[in-house]
């Protein structure tokens, strides 16, 4: 038989038991992170980095930083279509810029790189000019600052009268899909294109698949280093909305 004095703690401690359930109810869920400044910077899930990069542009550029990737909530003004894009607000794995990822192992020589796969999604948006890219930067040198010499771009979608870097080289197969392969020079670095033949809004590979598109093409050798990965947007108008939802990669 249970005392009284038992059974007033018991009803105490059942009482209590349930104020806290409420109160951890009550709690609100771990904010977003907004950017806004230029080039503001956060981390995401201990590993990535969401970067802003507004870096054609003086008009605003927000971003929501999220617990997968990021959305694009405010992106003001446009830039002529003939030329570079406005921004390239991304989430990245690696190093850019002295900003490096939470413990990164890169860079990394491409020779020690036995595989590095990659997984990335979008959603995309109307009434905006833009493509939706993956980054991915190699360089004679372990940079963890300034630019690269070698830039290669996968270009999962285009809207608007937009066209990569320099030239089409021609066509290419690499991951089981067939894309256009442009070539050319931005006026700081190569830059080496495949623009999807069909609108991705999802896809995971093996960057080094990509890599060696570049080294067969004399854009690298295999004594470079692989510096970062990146999944985001270069968008010349408009764009709010826009989302990486997901984001994972590893270097092996």
């Amino acid at each position: 038989m249970i005392t009284p004095m038992r059974s007033v703690t018991s009803a105490l401690l059942t009482a209590l038991a349930s104020l806290c359930g409420l109160l951890t109810a009550a709690l609100p869920a771990h904010a977003d992170t907004m950017l806004c400044d230029q080039y503001a910077s956060t981390t995401i899930q201990g590993r990535y980095v969401v970067q802003n990069n507004r870096w054609g542009t003086s008009a605003t550029q927000c971003l929501n930083a999220t617990g997968g990737g990021f959305t694009i909530t405010q992106a003001d003004g446009s830039v002529p279509t003939n030329g570079a894009p406005k921004s390239y607000p991304s989430v990245f794995y690696g190093c850019h810029y002295t900003n490096c990822s939470p413990g990164t192992n890169l860079p990394k020589q491409l020779s020690s790189i036995g595989s590095a796969p990659t997984s990335t999604s979008f959603t995309y948006v109307s009434g905006a000019v833009f493509d939706a890219s993956y980054d991915i930067w190699l360089d004679p040198a372990p940079k963890t600052d300034g630019v690269n010499q070698t830039e290669i771009m996968v270009w999962y979608n285009k809207v608007g009268p937009i066209a990569p870097v320099g030239s089409q080289a021609g066509t290419a197969t690499v991951g089981g899909r067939s894309w256009q392969v442009w070539t050319g020079w931005n006026g700081t670095n190569n830059v080496i294109t495949f623009v999807s033949s069909s609108t991705l809004s999802s896809w995971d590979f093996n960057v080094m698949d990509f890599v060696a598109q570049a080294i067969n093409r004399g854009l690298a050798t295999r004594s470079w280093y692989l510096t970062s990965i990146q999944s985001g947007f270069e968008p010349w108008s408009g764009g709010a909305g826009l989302a990486v939802n997901s984001f994972s990669a590893s270097v092996n």
